[in-house]
């Protein structure tokens, strides 16, 4: 069964390869990808590329506007375990498109998928991390009442290079309240 979520002014459902345009219109922007640790996509076939292998297979949402039906951005979980550092099993992950930043969006969409990780997948705990510099993503955790936990410096191995990244997390129990 897909994951399809909605809020008051989005739609949150799996990526077809139809958004494919839509991906590409926001992910070749140069500011969207390196804050986050990605290099902007440089065809249409290489954001196509990019929903058949990582967003289809995963619980990576389109994030749609509701008000266009336009696909806006991705959130939802990443399922990237990384043992030995105290975190719970599932990462939240997000992107934008630069003309909507600023409007509340994506804490919008986070704030769905923590209640459907909480409630409806049961989950302990959910974690997201930036880079330094990265003060919107930071907002948009801080936004969704996720708290600091620590910092460590890793490749960044599409980009080639290392960074600060630092890492935030919320516990159903932190949500609840």
């Amino acid at each position: 069964m897909s994951l399809y979520l909605e809020t008051s002014r989005l739609i949150l459902r799996p990526f077809a390869e139809e958004d494919a345009q839509d991906l590409y219109a926001y992910a070749s922007h140069p500011e969207v990808g390196p804050p986050a640790g990605w290099k902007p996509h440089e065809s249409l076939a290489e954001s196509l590329e990019v929903i058949r292998t990582i967003f289809q297979p995963s619980n990576t949402l389109a994030v749609v506007l509701r008000k266009t039906g336009r696909v806006i951005g991705s959130a939802g979980f990443v399922d990237k375990h990384e043992p030995g550092l105290g975190l719970p099993s599932e990462e939240i992950g997000y992107s934008l498109c630069r003309d909507h930043w600023g409007q509340g969006l994506i804490p919008e969409a986070v704030e769905a998928i923590l209640l459907h990780g909480f409630t409806a997948l049961g989950y302990a705990a959910l974690w997201a991390a930036y880079y330094d510099g990265n003060v919107k993503s930071r907002r948009v955790m801080e936004k969704c009442g996720m708290t600091y936990r620590f910092s460590r410096r890793e490749e960044v191995v599409q980009l080639g290079e290392v960074r600060q990244a630092h890492y935030y997390a919320i516990t159903r129990e932190e949500w609840m309240q």
